[in-house]
């Protein structure tokens, strides 16, 4: 699997703790062998954000994208829930 990281998304994640992005990395190797795995809790996103899919880093940050072909997804914005607005 292909992840293009958005110039947003590049600048969201410099400013994370270093604990959260420890544990990003590595929900990103179980995010490129299955997208779905039951514990990244990935879901659809409703409303505005209705065409943008979102998995969990931990309980409280986040990272949505965006499936643009099979092997491809596009990683949009990472951060706490105040990403969906």
């Amino acid at each position: 699997m292909k992840i293009i990281y958005s110039s947003k998304f590049a600048k969201e994640y410099k400013k994370l703790p270093l604990r959260i992005k420890i544990s990003a990395e590595k929900k990103e190797k179980i995010f490129k062998k299955d997208p779905f795995d039951p514990s990244l809790k990935t879901h659809k996103l409703t409303g505005k954000l209705k065409e943008y899919y979102s998995f969990s880093i931990d309980y409280q940050y986040r990272i949505i994208f965006e499936i643009v072909k099979k092997d491809v997804v596009w990683f949009h914005s990472v951060g706490t829930h105040t990403i969906y607005k």
